[in-house]
């Protein structure tokens, strides 16, 4: 009798989480927390993820114009993805991370009659430093002086924040300046009266 009971309860209750209408949202916030949580425990093990073809920009700075497909793949490796509606296309992908891709580099080479003409995305081809194709000319260096702003007192910072002009504010400077003397002088003779009564 009480495992047909438990049985019923069981099931009933099992029942009622099925009918349960979540949208897309709040499984997307609400569904990751445990992974996400998970994830950053230091004993929970997080492979390195390694996607694609190693893309390096020496490799990149290899490529010429007008070289052919099979030179490309020499220095570049099998395409990752080569689209058979689209020959002249190749699409390199490479994507690194920690449990999950962090680091994405795309790069797309386009190819008419089997010559490299164009090379679009993360990577692209840099003149060399040195050799054939450098520049002939060494660049100029020009050396500018770093600019220090003049020096402002803290009265003078207040006043421009306050938007005063500089003609007034010196002329407010010496006058508060003389009443600070002013009241210094007061303060020192009312000391000098008190110690001599």
């Amino acid at each position: 009798m009480y495992k047909l009971l438990i049985s019923v309860a069981l099931s009933a209750s099992l029942s009622g989480c099925s009918s349960i209408d979540i949208d897309k949202d709040t499984w997307d916030v609400f569904g990751n927390i445990i992974p996400d949580s998970l994830e950053k425990l230091p004993f929970v093990y997080r492979p390195q993820i390694i996607q694609g073809n190693l893309v390096t920009q020496d490799n990149v700075n290899q490529l010429k114009p007008g070289m052919h497909k099979k030179q490309v793949q020499l220095i570049m490796g099998t395409a990752l993805i080569q689209d058979i509606f689209h020959d002249n296309r190749w699409d390199y992908y490479y994507g690194m991370g920690i449990g999950h891709i962090e680091l994405e580099k795309h790069l797309s080479l386009y190819f008419e009659n089997d010559k490299l003409v164009r090379i679009v995305g993360d990577y692209q081809p840099l003149p060399p430093i040195e050799g054939e194709g450098a520049p002939t000319e060494p660049s100029t260096i020009i050396t500018v002086p770093d600019w220090q702003p003049p020096h402002k007192t803290l009265f003078e910072e207040v006043v421009n924040m306050v938007g005063l002009e500089a003609e007034n504010a010196e002329a407010a400077q010496k006058t508060m300046g003389t009443e600070a003397q002013k009241k210094a002088g007061e303060q020192i003779e009312a000391g000098n009266s008190e110690t001599s009564n």
